[in-house]
């Protein structure tokens, strides 16, 4: 039993993504390889030592601290497999600590800053349009590629919610708050008719255009966020993806629990939703140190 029955396993029955299956089968086949090269034939013959030989080597050879963590994660995983279907008894990366890694900063608007830029869209055809677009961005979360991705059908105006496919093809549901609602109410019934301007029209088509009726762009999007980032000084910290940390963040300030925040971002993995509260929890801390007078 080896790295094919595991990836068969992750496949069928963990449902994990076509990219998450290929990202293990490279991480197990570089370390057997590993292996090979010191002696040693099987998995099952593996011991704690090695692993952590291999762990020295990558980071020897210029390996981030975060490759080496997906890498023995990877390794983990499969050796749970193993134990799980009685190939092995105790588990060699046990005891093994992932490097750690240094904090990094998340970039996001304070909710003074959000509310200037959802007031920066103008009353004009183009401006209801835009006004939505950041509305949902903000209430949902959602990634850029998906916002441009959703079609007329896939948002709920009566019930307040969002269908978003998400990647791989995976389809979550998402509310959305009144704000987003109302500005979703005006884009649909003032803005988006002005815009596709009698073309074609049904269930399938986009849900927010361009002036040519036709589907956004990630460029053309990224335009529309820079000229509202200009216009209210958020020039040189607005991104989409600043959009998307501000929505995490204000979420787990407000008490969300992991699970629930986790669902709502679309994250396979619970560790890139982990980042927000770990981010909350240190400025706390940092907090606490500066200003306590027996800190």
């Amino acid at each position: 039993m080896g790295i094919n029955e595991f990836l068969e396993y992750i496949t069928t029955t963990k449902k994990v993504s076509k990219n998450t299956v290929a990202a293990y089968k490279q991480d197990i086949q570089a370390f057997g390889k590993f292996l090979e090269e010191n002696g040693c034939e099987r998995f099952e013959d593996v011991t704690n030592t090695q692993i952590v030989s291999y762990l020295m080597e990558l980071k020897q050879t210029g390996k981030s601290k975060a490759t080496v963590n997906r890498k023995l994660a990877s390794i983990r995983a499969f050796y749970r497999y193993l134990i799980s279907q009685g190939v092995m008894r105790e588990n060699p990366t046990e005891g093994i600590k992932s490097p750690k890694i240094s904090r990094k900063e998340i970039s996001y608007l304070s909710i003074d800053e959000i509310e200037k830029l959802l007031d920066a869209p103008d009353d004009s055809v183009k401006g209801k349009r835009d006004k939505a677009m950041l509305e949902v961005l903000y209430a949902t979360g959602i990634r850029v590629s998906e916002i441009i991705e959703l079609k007329v059908t896939d948002i709920d105006l009566r019930m307040g919610f969002v269908k978003c496919n998400g990647n791989h093809g995976k389809a979550r549901i998402v509310p959305i708050g009144m704000p987003a609602r109302r500005a979703m109410k005006t884009y649909l019934e003032e803005s988006r008719p002005a815009l596709i301007r009698g073309m074609e029209d049904n269930d399938d088509s986009p849900l927010f255009v361009n002036y040519m009726g036709e589907i956004f762009t990630r460029q053309g999007f990224w335009k529309i966020l820079r000229q509202y980032g200009k216009q209210v000084h958020l020039e040189n910290k607005l991104t989409p993806q600043t959009l998307r940390n501000s929505f995490a963040m204000h979420m787990v300030q407000n008490g969300i629990d992991m699970r629930s925040l986790q669902e709502l971002m679309g994250h396979e993995d619970v560790l890139a939703t982990q980042v927000y509260f770990e981010h909350m929890r240190n400025r706390i801390k940092d907090v606490y140190n500066k200003t306590h007078p027996r800190a």
